[in-house]
């Protein structure tokens, strides 16, 4: 599955040390002058800190002229400029632990052994770009993010966190019964995002340990609430409320030094990850949260 959504969809391509990463964007409506400067400053927040140095030129191939959507796809790239496939030429028959290398090659035969391929947060970026895109979409709904580290990463070693999302401006009444629930497809989204590892909405895993008495949110005259225990959905519909929910992330699991690998003929052996890999990703998943919410979002207003 390499695309997203119904109404707006998204199709990622490419790899992380491959040519380019980039997508086609269907359902676009015609008209839009395109912010190409906050597509930018989403890009340059995606890429804070990064060990990897990506300039993240978008190249538009599609479905624009004069800055103005023409309704017909969008098509982009983001060429690999910093790519380094040899730092990984000694992993090719390796799979290191915690990473994508075993499963990928049980379901498909092979992999990309060149930094992850398509697991890696590399195509990320192509959903950062389409997030910003279905932002301009929606100016009435304002996400706001804010990362929290589990803590500072020791020498030699990594860390995880968490990203917590509040979105205002959402109407009561975005979201479908049942199978297709906003809490749903909001968790569906988020967890497809690299190193996502949990997700909660508003009260979350603290209001099993509730009284049914203190989580219920009373009623306040005009149709808000007195608390948001639910996150802003009830029944799967959005009630008006903001929506909150937060992602907790896994802490990054290329280490530093030489770690037991998995050989592809089952015997284990020690090998350096090699390559340039984050100590702390939270930060930087930040607005890659706030891009999947915007698609997530757009698809159910659309």
């Amino acid at each position: 599955m390499n695309s997203y959504g119904e109404r707006f969809r998204l199709t990622t391509y490419g790899e992380s040390h491959g040519l380019a990463v980039g997508a086609i964007i269907d359902g676009c409506p015609a008209g839009v002058a395109i912010d190409f400067d906050a597509i930018a400053t989403a890009l340059a927040h995606r890429r804070l800190g990064a060990p990897r140095q990506e300039a993240d030129e978008v190249e538009w191939l599609s479905g624009i002229i004069d800055g103005v959507t023409l309704g017909t796809p969008l098509a982009f790239a983001i060429r690999n400029r910093d790519a380094r496939p040899q730092d990984y030429a000694h992993l090719e028959h390796l799979y290191r632990p915690g990473h994508a290398d075993y499963t990928y090659e049980q379901r498909y035969g092979l992999r990309d052994y060149r930094g992850g391929g398509r697991a890696s947060a590399r195509e990320t970026a192509a959903r950062v770009v389409a997030g910003a895109i279905a932002r301009q979409l929606m100016p009435e709904v304002a996400i706001i993010t804010s990362a929290q580290i589990a803590h500072a990463p020791t020498e030699g070693d990594t860390a995880g966190g968490t990203v917590e999302c509040t979105i205002n401006g959402v109407p009561a009444g975005i979201g479908t019964p049942i199978f297709g629930k906003l809490n749903a497809q909001l968790a569906a989204a988020m967890m497809s995002i690299p190193s996502a590892i949990g997700f909660e909405m508003g009260a979350g895993f603290a209001a099993a340990q509730m009284k049914g008495s203190e989580y219920i949110d009373r009623w306040r005259e005009g149709g808000s609430t007195l608390t948001n225990h639910c996150g802003g959905v009830q029944g799967g519909i959005s009630n008006g409320m903001p929506i909150t929910f937060r992602v907790a992330f896994h802490p990054v699991v290329s280490l530093l030094g030489e770690v037991e690998c998995l050989h592809e003929d089952g015997h284990l052996e020690m090998a350096t990850i090699g390559g340039r890999h984050d100590r702390c990703h939270v930060e930087r998943a930040a607005v890659v949260v706030e891009a999947m919410a915007a698609l997530c979002l757009i698809n159910q207003m659309m």
